[in-house]
């Protein structure tokens, strides 16, 4: 934004701190003068008198008022700018770690130091800004990073792949065309995968009232010949959950959490759980499975895109690795909250809370 010069903040204050003061002397002499008008001390006693002073002393007093007036302007000037130095100086350096921040160095804290007060609070509240901008800016590179190694994969194979049956003319086609197939299916659901994160980052969407318990069941229902294929029990209990979101979301939401829970479980007869209910007037949605011991350093990790967890057991139908990161992402943009443990006797518990 474009602004016209003009009369800095210190100056202003120390204009402010030196009119206060004269104006002060001003009403003290003139307080002064009106006692010396009418009140004359005789003897140790006030008396009230209509007495007139003489000219002489009328004009006598006029010069020391004018002097005194004078002393406090000077004082009130030199005064005023050095307290309003002193007491913007903070915003000095706030100005400074702006312009740092604006030209891209978000590594830089102010760290205001003395006791607690306005100024103080405002660095407080710039540096933690700064940090989670920093951290935001951080997991945005290396999401574009990782979507671009990832995006690349596949358009590698498929070159690979072609330039093979350019060369081999023998090369059965069938077998060329089912995986050209597979690879690009691969990529559709990486895009679908990048654009759906993308909307949920960007809250682009609708509110309506929305019954957790409702998507539990129908994810479950869709995601059952999966699990049957696994050998994967899924149990589907609860109350009915009420919440305010996008159903399209939740149910994205929910199929991640079922889809996961299945993929990444016990080589044989594993068990998935699914329990929805309402907590402190929040809708609640748990989802449990066995599986391998995890740490909670590699929990830690789950939620950030492509983190498949390398600890889990299974490999196959391991999607594009944006899964947990979608989930976390609707659970934000509806003002919700993502917790995940991992359990005593091995796999993962994930709770979200609208």
């Amino acid at each position: 934004m474009t602004r016209r010069p003009g009369t800095s903040v210190r100056l202003r204050l120390t204009l402010s701190y030196a009119g206060v003061v004269v104006l002060a002397g001003v009403v003290l002499l003139a307080a002064l003068w009106v006692s010396l008008r009418y009140f004359l001390v005789r003897n140790g006693l006030i008396i009230t008198t209509t007495y007139s002073f003489p000219d002489g002393v009328l004009l006598s007093f006029a010069p020391v008022a004018a002097a005194a007036l004078g002393v406090l302007l000077v004082i009130g000037l030199s005064g005023g700018w050095l307290l309003a130095g002193r007491m913007l100086a903070p915003l000095t350096r706030l100005t400074e770690a702006t312009r740092l921040a604006g030209d891209g160095s978000l590594a830089h804290r102010i760290r205001l130091p003395g006791r607690r007060d306005e100024f103080r609070d405002l660095a407080d509240a710039f540096d933690t800004m700064l940090a989670r901008l920093e951290a935001h800016v951080a997991a945005q590179r290396r999401f574009a990073a990782n979507a671009s190694h990832e995006l690349r994969t596949p358009l590698a194979i498929t070159q690979a792949l072609l330039d093979v049956a350019r060369h081999d003319p023998e090369r059965a086609g069938d077998v060329l065309v089912e995986r050209l197939r597979t690879v690009n299916s691969r990529a559709i659901d990486l895009t679908e995968a990048l654009l759906l994160l993308s909307r949920a980052d960007q809250r682009s969407f609708g509110r309506e009232h929305v019954d957790l318990s409702l998507l539990a069941e129908e994810a479950t229902e869709t995601l059952l010949p999966l699990a049957d294929k696994h050998g994967v029990d899924i149990e589907t209990t609860g109350d009915v959950a009420p919440a305010l979101g996008s159903p399209t979301l939740l149910l994205q939401l929910v199929d991640n959490l079922v889809l996961n829970a299945i993929v990444h479980n016990l080589p044989d007869r594993g068990s998935v759980w699914v329990r929805t209910g309402v907590d402190s007037e929040r809708a609640v949605l748990t989802v449990e499975n066995t599986g391998a011991r995890l740490t909670p350093e590699v929990v830690a990790t789950l939620v950030e895109p492509f983190q498949r967890g390398t600890e889990r057991v299974r490999t196959d139908h391991a999607g594009v690795g944006l899964g947990l990161a979608i989930v976390s992402s609707i659970t934000e943009a509806h003002g919700g909250t993502l917790t995940l443990t991992p359990r005593d006797e091995g796999g993962l518990r994930v709770t979200v809370r609208l």
